[in-house]
């Protein structure tokens, strides 16, 4: 399993965090929402994945850089339990929502939650067509 959150699998590109907003789809499991979009990357990456919280929300830079820490922290730890054996590409940006602060525990019990429900969403659709294939 591959625990790590290199700089090739870091959300940075402008256009495609544009497209992300405007043609990808969410699923939200509070305090967290998960924007995500299929695509190809020219690296050969899996998945490229960005942070976010709101200044609005949080107004001082140390509650938001704590929180984006924590985050990214949850996403590496949890990445590989759920995404070892996709085969598609996505970008992810994973937004916090909540007015209050948070603790790591919190985070991680958010983001399996995130996790589960991106997969429910998207992965019948692949075992689906398996199934059709091993039928004739």
């Amino acid at each position: 399993m591959n625990f790590n959150y290199s700089k090739k699998d870091k959300l940075k590109s402008k256009k495609l965090i544009e497209q992300l907003f405007t043609d990808g789809k969410a699923v939200t499991a509070y305090p967290l929402r998960l924007v995500y979009l299929k695509t190809e990357f020219e690296d050969g990456s899996q998945l490229k994945t960005g942070v976010s919280v709101s200044k609005r929300l949080h107004k001082k830079a140390v509650s938001r850089n704590q929180i984006k820490r924590l985050l990214r922290e949850a996403y590496r730890l949890n990445k590989p339990l759920y995404f070892n054996n996709s085969s598609a590409s996505y970008a992810f940006m994973i937004l916090y929502l909540s007015k209050d602060g948070t603790t790591f525990d919190k985070l991680d019990h958010s983001i399996k939650l995130l996790f589960k429900k991106f997969l429910a969403q998207n992965e019948p659709l692949v075992k689906q067509s398996d199934s059709d294939t091993s039928d004739k």
